[in-house]
């Protein structure tokens, strides 16, 4: 019999779609929606929205995303019908040595179920750094697709920079689960557990707001410098020099040398709709393949048990092929965001973006108060797999932003985030809004269930009875609730554009700061 022990949270949680027809934004911070609302106001496209809320949300979420991060963006061009995909994953820096990363025997518990390094060096500390990338990515976003000036897109990020982080009780949650990881790193400490203790507000008065050092200093110059600073100029050469003093691989001729690449997404065909994910070494071949087998299953008028059955059937092939293919395990912790946007003329942007776990590798650069990612998470670290530790290589990756397009109904996109939960969670929101017609808050409040390459198979707690019988007569099941922490599906939002110019947008709802804004 199934357990619900880790049904804690009791409330009754709702955020209905939000609709409009001059453009939506929906991320997971409520201040950064208006942002990015904001930049559709004064006549932004949606690429123009999706850059000026990538640097903003990195301000708020740090632990998740920012100028150390990389990512993955799709955009939809809403007069050719045709979706290009940005690629600015991360890259091994070229001065590692695969043996720097000697095998401890066992599993790792944070390295994607990784046989374990010593010290979890691949993990946390100089050696788990990859090549900060998503600076390059925004700025080859702006330049093939957008319309605004380089200054102007981080405007909204300085602003919050300067004012510092506003810290609530979701913010001291957050900053509380990463605190004995971020006890080991002084550089992180220092800003974010001043005192040596995670900052929290007092039972009355007002927010307190956590200083954030040099970090608005350094978005003034890079708005100032341009974009080609953080790879070639002063913050390159700041970057460099604190990654010397640490002894991390990562050095300036690593940044001068990534580009951003403008390529084809990975496409398939799912009962009609054309469905554009992420390409390459990331999970959206693995979503096209789930869908492909999930096709030829007959589906009910609405998700019954049979329905999620097949969902599950698809989900364990799909990830089977993968791990025995592209090499990527399942387990490990993921500290991601994502964000949809949609333009009042129907162009999209989704964008996924990353440090890969909760403060990535725990590295602050003094200088810059750069958090830096730590990419080598992402690759084996058993010599000789297709996905080993190698210098200058790229690794697999979990993300997996994707854009639907169909003739006959609203065209969509939706992002998530939660590593492993991630391709899963979008596989079966395609399939709420294709298959049985919900709308965005509809796809969002309906309940999932979650296949991540193991065994088992993660039940929401309010799929009762004839569901969770059939799926625990073939699986061993796991009973979690979608809550606020910890997050036991991927969370995810949703925009949508239909034939008559109405638009409609969902975020994940056990979120407290998401929301979707209408301009």
């Amino acid at each position: 019999m199934p357990s619900f022990e880790n049904v804690t949270e009791h409330w009754n949680l709702c955020k209905p779609a939000v609709a409009g027809r001059k453009g939506i934004v929906a991320t997971n911070h409520y201040e950064v929606s208006e942002i990015g609302a904001d930049v559709l106001r004064r006549g932004g496209n949606a690429v123009d929205a999706a850059v000026a809320v990538s640097f903003a949300i990195g301000v708020v979420e740090p632990w998740n995303s920012g100028l150390g991060g990389c990512g993955f963006m799709q955009v939809f061009d809403a007069a050719r019908r045709k979706v290009t995909s940005i690629d600015f994953g991360t890259v091994s820096p070229r001065g590692i040595e695969v043996g720097d990363y000697p095998l401890a025997g066992g599993t790792a518990e944070g390295g994607f179920n990784w046989p374990a390094v010593i010290g979890d060096r691949n993990i946390v500390g100089p050696l788990s750094v990859g090549v900060p990338t998503l600076v390059a990515g925004m700025a080859r976003a702006l330049e093939t697709f957008g319309t605004r000036s380089w200054a102007s897109s981080l405007e909204g990020a300085i602003a919050l920079a300067e004012r510092g982080m506003l810290i609530d009780w979701y913010a001291s949650l957050l900053l509380a689960s990463e605190a004995a990881e971020m006890a080991r790193f002084p550089d992180l400490a220092a800003l974010y557990m001043p005192g040596g203790h995670t900052p929290a507000a007092g039972w009355s008065g007002p927010l307190p707001r956590l200083d954030l050092g040099p970090l608005a200093a350094t978005l003034q110059h890079l708005a100032e410098a341009g974009p080609g600073d953080f790879y070639h100029g002063v913050l390159a050469d700041r970057i460099d020099a604190d990654a010397r003093r640490i002894h991390c691989p990562l050095r300036k001729v690593d940044l001068e040398s990534f580009e951003a690449r403008v390529c084809e997404p990975s496409v398939g065909q799912y009962r009609g709709a054309t469905v554009h994910s992420a390409p390459g070494l990331s999970a959206g071949p693995s979503l096209l393949h789930a869908l492909e087998l999930l096709e030829a299953h007959t589906l009910a008028p609405a998700p019954d048990a049979a329905t999620y059955m097949a969902y599950a059937e698809s989900l364990f092939e799909a990830y089977r092929v993968r791990l025995a293919t592209m090499g990527e395990v399942a387990r490990a912790p993921s500290s991601t965001t994502t964000f949809s946007v949609v333009d009042g003329d129907g162009n999209m942007a989704i964008v996924t973006q990353t440090l890969m776990s909760g403060f990535g590798s725990k590295i602050r650069l003094p200088q810059t108060g750069v958090i830096l990612n730590n990419g080598m998470l992402w690759f084996d670290p058993v010599p000789g797999q297709p996905n080993a530790i190698a210098p200058g290589k790229r690794p697999l990756s979990n993300m997996a932003p994707t854009v639907v397009l169909r003739e006959d109904r609203a065209d969509f996109g939706l992002g998530a985030l939660g590593g492993r939960h991630i391709f899963p969670a979008i596989f079966q929101l395609i399939s709420f809004i294709h298959d049985f017609g919900m709308d965005p808050g509809e796809a969002m409040a309906q309940p999932r269930i979650d296949v991540s390459g193991g065994e088992e198979v993660t039940v929401d707690a309010r799929l009762k009875g004839p569901v969770l019988n059939a799926l625990g007569a073939g699986h061993p099941v796991a009973v979690e609730q979608n809550g606020v922490l910890p997050e036991a599906f991927a969370c995810a939002n949703i925009v949508m554009q239909d034939k008559s110019g109405g638009q409609s947008a969902a975020v994940h709802i056990p979120m407290p700061w998401a929301l979707a804004v209408a301009v």
